[in-house]
This record gives C-alpha cells, sequence and structure tokens, in this order.
C-alpha cells in the first residue's frame, strides 16, 4: 500500500527483464486495474506495474467527492511514482489514464523514458461532441432508452443497462464474450468517483473535468509517446490522429478491429506494437 492524497491505493509489480518498467495507468475513472492485468504479458521482458487508483479495487474507498479532481490525480501519480522509487521507466495509460498521462506529463515533467497514450482523448468538450454524433448512429430504440432514463435520473434501469450494454460492444470491447477480467473491473467500478468528475454517463458530462482540454498543450510534451486508436473507439481515430500530430515525434497505430482496448481485442498485434516502441526507449 502507498500513501498518496486521501488515502492509502495498493500496488504489485509482476515479471521483469532488462527492459525499463513500464507503470501501467488505468482508466475509468473508477475502473479498477483489472481490465488492464493483460498487458503483464509483456512482462518477460521488464517489469510491469499496476495500481488501483484511489477509491476503486484494493485501494481505499474514501467518501469526499473533493478528492475528486485531476489535480489530486496528477499528485496521486506522482506520489505512486516516488514511492516505487521509479526513476526512469515507460508509462502506459489507457483511456481516463491516457488523459491523466498526459496531464502528468504536462505538469510534473519527470521525463519517463516514454509515454502511450491509449484509446483517450485531449480534450472533454471535443469528446462530448465524438459520443454525442456516435450516439446519434445508434437504433431508435436505443437512443430513446438512453434519453429517457437519463433525464429521468433512473440510470439503475433494466433498460437503460441493456441500452449501455449495446454502447460498450460497440464502442468500448468488441470480444464476445467480454473476457473476466473486463467484467469484474465494470461489476467493481467505484461509481462515486466516476459521477463526481464525469458525470452520470459519458453523454452527459457535468463534473469536475468537464472542460479539461489540453490539446492546445501537446506541443509541450517532450518524451517519445506512442498515441494507440481503435477504428471502433468512442475516442474516435482522427482526434487521436490529430493529437499524434501535435506531439513532436509522436508515433501513431490504429487498430482497424478494435474499438478502447485493443490489449484485450487485438492482442497479437497490441504487444508487437508495444514491445518493438518500449524496446526503442529502453536503455542500449
Amino acid at each position: 500500500m502507498i500513501a498518496v492524497p486521501g488515502g492509502n491505493v495498493w500496488s504489485t509489480r509482476v515479471g521483469g527483464g532488462a527492459g525499463l518498467p513500464l507503470l501501467v495507468v488505468h482508466g475509468g475513472p473508477g475502473l479498477p486495474h483489472d481490465y488492464v492485468r493483460s498487458l503483464a504479458r509483456l512482462a518477460n521482458e521488464r517489469e510491469v506495474i499496476f495500481w488501483d487508483q484511489l477509491g476503486c479495487g484494493r485501494s481505499d474507498h474514501p467518501s469526499d467527492p473533493r478528492l475528486w479532481t485531476m489535480e489530486r490525480s496528477v499528485a496521486e501519480m506522482d506520489a505512486v511514482i516516488k514511492s516505487l522509487g521509479l526513476n526512469r521507466f515507460h508509462i502506459f495509460g489507457n483511456s481516463w489514464g491516457g488523459m491523466l498521462a498526459q496531464q502528468y506529463a504536462l505538469d510534473v515533467r519527470s521525463a519517463p523514458a516514454s509515454l502511450t497514450i491509449s484509446n483517450s482523448i485531449a480534450s472533454i468538450p471535443e469528446f462530448a461532441k465524438m459520443v454525442a454524433r456516435l450516439k446519434s448512429g445508434l437504433d431508435p430504440a436505443t437512443q430513446a432508452a438512453i434519453d429517457r432514463h437519463e433525464a429521468a435520473g433512473t440510470t439503475h434501469s433494466p433498460e437503460y443497462q441493456a441500452a449501455i450494454r449495446t454502447w460498450n460492444e460497440l464502442y468500448m470491447c468488441r470480444v464476445r464474450p467480454w473476457p473476466a477480467e473486463l467484467e469484474d473491473a465494470f461489476r467493481n467500478m467505484g461509481a462515486e468517483i466516476f459521477e463526481t468528475m464525469f458525470g452520470p454517463s459519458d453523454f452527459h458530462i457535468v463534473g469536475t473535468i468537464r472542460d479539461w482540454d489540453v490539446f492546445d498543450r501537446l506541443p509541450e510534451i517532450a518524451v517519445p509517446t506512442l498515441i494507440v486508436a481503435g477504428r471502433h473507439d468512442q475516442c474516435v481515430p482522427e482526434h487521436m490522429a490529430e493529437m499524434h500530430r501535435r506531439i513532436p515525434g509522436s508515433r501513431f497505430a490504429l487498430f482497424e478491429a478494435s474499438a478502447h482496448m485493443p490489449f484485450i481485442e487485438e492482442p497479437g498485434e497490441f504487444d508487437r506494437v508495444m514491445r518493438e516502441f518500449l524496446a526503442l526507449h529502453d536503455p542500449g
């Protein structure tokens, strides 16, 4: 357990090898690390480090909405890195974890060996436009169920949950059935964190990070960066391609058969791309 602002968080280190350690920053906010456990496949070349962010998984679960901000999350990530004694290391951030990793790289400037931004965004206002456009392409009954239950505040109803499942199977993960680690992560999600930071859903973003936008700051990222996108992602690949263009010297990898989680949806190609990129920025 590691002391961070607001409580204590759980972490684990797996594997080892000649490569620099890889710190994995999970998404959500509030989704525990379970769904990114497949990155342990890389642990035969390097140590892979996971942690559950405060409020979810095996970490402390304080009930204080004042904790759920981008600023405190960056301070948490910095505390984890310092406590683990990481000096030269790689960062991998998926979804919300990619947002957090961008903010960390911009504000803390600890010069990690590399940064991988996986299936993420650089602007919440732009993301709101993306999901609105994608939702308009759903069948009318699914759209109506989402809108009706969000307006009524009945998002725990079976009809709404079925509509969100349709969305998730299109734009979150296209593997059928979902692997156990992904089901586990959603079942154990820290709902208070998501609702405080985002809002009731991705379609109604009214939380503490509703105005978050680092698009214009992306040229400040000075570490080697890989942008990972999925053809069918709710974080649309056009947005991520523009992130790539704004980060000097960055690389861009598009996974044609993936939505939001290519490490689950296209594991072989994902591992090949990651191993090649990480090795390129290891010592020697």
